[in-house]
């Protein structure tokens, strides 16, 4: 079976679409407490390990297939200050160390669309180069997880490499055919579960995907679903995104709903079975900074047919 290491894991988006694309979680590494606990609480055979990703120790890991990561994006967010190399949070050149020490067989890193600004070709240039030294072939492209059946826009970089010794390209998915779901028809269920009398209204006019689900930073950040604009794109569905609700709306309730995390989290492409540990708040920031599972299962898809193929291939020469 094909083995992943992951850093920054978080609350298990891209752990769980790998997981779904066939990978063998070695080690999950991520420093916040209540995403290690959400972690443990739903796969408790994973081996999570609460950790700073600069301090970790890789060398127990070598041999692994598959490095993944959802770096920090507030060194690259435009909601930020964009300072790059020049914020204490960029752990882009820790990634580096670690693949060089472990020289996994491929590489999958996550993180905004900031990055992609002008301000910073030079330092993407300078990493491509730094990891083609290192033996693998290495691109990013702007992706949006609409294209693989998640009900929100969501553009994020794919940051993906390969050994050069094992394909000649790089396999990137190909999207999906059909259209994701309309948060409506997604949320009908849970947002009629206490017998709402509007809820069949609400569901047609919510009838567009979900703008991009904000979870903020350590620092920023709290449960509501977003700054100005993307709240008023919120109550264009029909949604009020000034903050979280606790359940879904009672049979009378007038006006525009509030989401649940649970909710949020089925847009984000979570199943209903993963459970989010801590407060509201905390549980939310673990959703909206997620990887969508969908995302990374097409990655990992693409990725496991390429070294199953490579491991077959080994035994057979071995």
């Amino acid at each position: 079976m094909a083995t992943v290491i992951e850093f920054c894991a978080g609350a298990g988006g891209q752990a769980l679409g790998l997981e779904q694309a066939g990978f063998d979680h070695v080690a999950a590494i991520e420093i916040d407490q209540a995403c290690c606990e959400t972690l443990r609480k739903n796969r408790p055979g994973w081996n999570v390990l609460q950790a700073d990703m600069k301090d970790f120790k890789s060398t127990d890991f070598k041999g692994v297939d598959l490095f993944a990561a959802g770096l920090p994006c507030p060194p690259f967010s435009i909601a930020g200050k964009q300072l790059g190399k020049d914020d204490e949070r960029d752990l882009f050149p820790t990634a580096l160390r670690i693949i060089g020490e472990l020289q996994p067989n491929a590489i999958l890193i996550e993180n905004v669309k900031g990055i992609l600004s002008p301000r910073f070709e030079d330092y993407r240039q300078s990493y491509k180069e730094k990891i083609e030294k290192l033996g693998y072939r290495f691109d990013w492209r702007l992706v949006n997880s609409s294209d693989f059946g998640v009900s929100q826009l969501r553009p994020r970089v794919i940051f993906f490499g390969l050994k050069k010794s094992i394909a000649p390209s790089l396999p990137w998915p190909c999207p999906h055919h059909e259209p994701p779901i309309p948060v409506g028809e997604l949320l009908f269920d849970l947002i009629k579960l206490k017998g709402w009398k509007k809820a069949s209204q609400w569901r047609a006019n919510a009838a567009a995907i979900a703008p991009t689900i904000v979870g903020g930073s350590k620092k920023h950040g709290g449960p509501d679903l977003g700054p100005s604009r993307a709240r008023e794109a919120w109550k264009a569905l029909g949604v009020d995104g000034r903050s979280l609700a606790n359940d879904a709306p009672e049979p009378d309730f007038e006006g525009c709903p509030k989401l649940t995390v649970r909710m949020v989290a089925r847009i984000q492409g979570f199943p209903d079975s993963w459970h989010f540990c801590g407060s509201k708040t905390l549980s939310y920031k673990q959703v909206g900074n997620a990887v969508p599972p969908p995302v990374a299962k097409a990655f990992g898809l693409e990725l496991k047919g390429i070294l199953d193929e490579r491991i077959i291939t080994e035994r057979m020469t071995g």
